[in-house]
């Protein structure tokens, strides 16, 4: 009988670690980690990963959680380990991913090669991935380091039927750039595409200056890939919302809402419900169940894990 998968998780994500270890395939491995008063922090695979398909679970939030990543990883092939999946829920600075300007560092492309670097367990290494900012990040991870990326379309489609209360509703976006996105979410739920027509302005900031559909007297709910200050969230919203949307509600993949983002987002008063799913940590730390709804996405995540955790020949 194949023996289950080794997970090790940093410890940002741990409660997603044992959401994936209930739904079965994966036997979680024992890690100690603790930090150093200097900032540097202690690993040690406490679990033998020799000759064991071997899990990795952690998203670049920051650069101290991206090197942990990457030192686990180095550290469980070089123990031996058969396989390698890492799983990435939030890969940062996905926004960063081409130069607009001479001399700007594509985060996103090096940060892909930095994972890329992992030395090759003997079954191969792969990184799973979730709603990446742009279709085409997967093609900047190189080598032997295979990505799969996943959709938390399921939870978008589900939480919209949730949100719009059975009325008729127009599903919307930020701006014309993920329009092509929210039409295919439209045509699943049988409904409205609408986004807005933005302007640059001379001080670097943007202004609506039309809304594509009729959203009078129904209700939008607006998508995007992810949640950071809520500014351009609120432009959105007031535009909807001045064209005569009855209610407004957001959903978005990853949750970020750095410093005090959300409660700017609530203080607003545009929306009726902001919905995430746990992608990043600090979503599931603000989550109220009320205002902010924090989705679980260990269940979307799971099949590609276990799909891409090589079994013993």
């Amino acid at each position: 009988m194949t023996a289950p998968a080794l997970l090790f998780s940093i410890p940002e994500y741990r409660p997603m670690a044992d959401q994936l270890c209930r739904l079965g395939g994966l036997e979680g491995g024992d890690l100690e980690t603790r930090d150093f008063p200097d900032g540097e922090r202690y690993l040690r695979l406490r679990t033998a990963v020799a000759g064991r398909r071997v899990v990795i679970l952690g998203g670049t939030v920051d650069d101290g959680a991206t090197l942990a990543v990457y030192d686990l990883a180095y550290a469980v092939v070089r123990a031996g380990a058969l396989s390698l999946t890492l799983v990435v829920p939030y890969f940062a600075y996905s926004t960063m991913e081409r130069a607009e300007k001479d001399g700007e560092v594509v985060t996103a492309k090096s940060r892909a090669r930095l994972l890329s670097s992992i030395p090759e367990a003997h079954h191969g290494n792969r990184v799973v991935l979730l709603d990446l900012h742009n279709p085409g990040l997967p093609h900047y991870f190189e080598g032997e380091l295979t990505p799969v990326h996943r959709s938390a379309r399921d939870i978008v489609l589900r939480e919209a039927r949730r949100l719009a209360e059975g009325e008729p509703f127009v599903v919307a976006c930020t701006d014309a750039g993920r329009a092509k996105w929210v039409e295919s979410l439209a045509n699943d739920l049988g409904t409205t595409a609408a986004f807005v027509f933005k302007r640059r302005q001379d001080g670097g900031g943007t202004q609506v200056t039309a809304v594509s559909a009729d959203v009078a007297g129904r209700p939008v709910i607006i998508y995007d890939d992810m949640i950071r200050t809520g500014g351009s969230l609120v432009g959105a919203a007031r535009a909807y919302r001045d064209a005569g949307a009855t209610r407004i509600a957001a959903i978005a993949t990853h949750g970020i809402f750095p410093g005090e983002a959300l409660e700017r987002l609530r203080s607003s008063g545009l929306f009726t419900q902001i919905v995430c799913t746990d992608s990043h940590p600090r979503a599931r730390g603000l989550a109220d169940g009320d205002f902010l709804r924090v989705e679980p996405v260990a269940s979307t995540l799971h099949p590609a894990i276990c799909a891409s955790a090589p079994s013993h020949d």
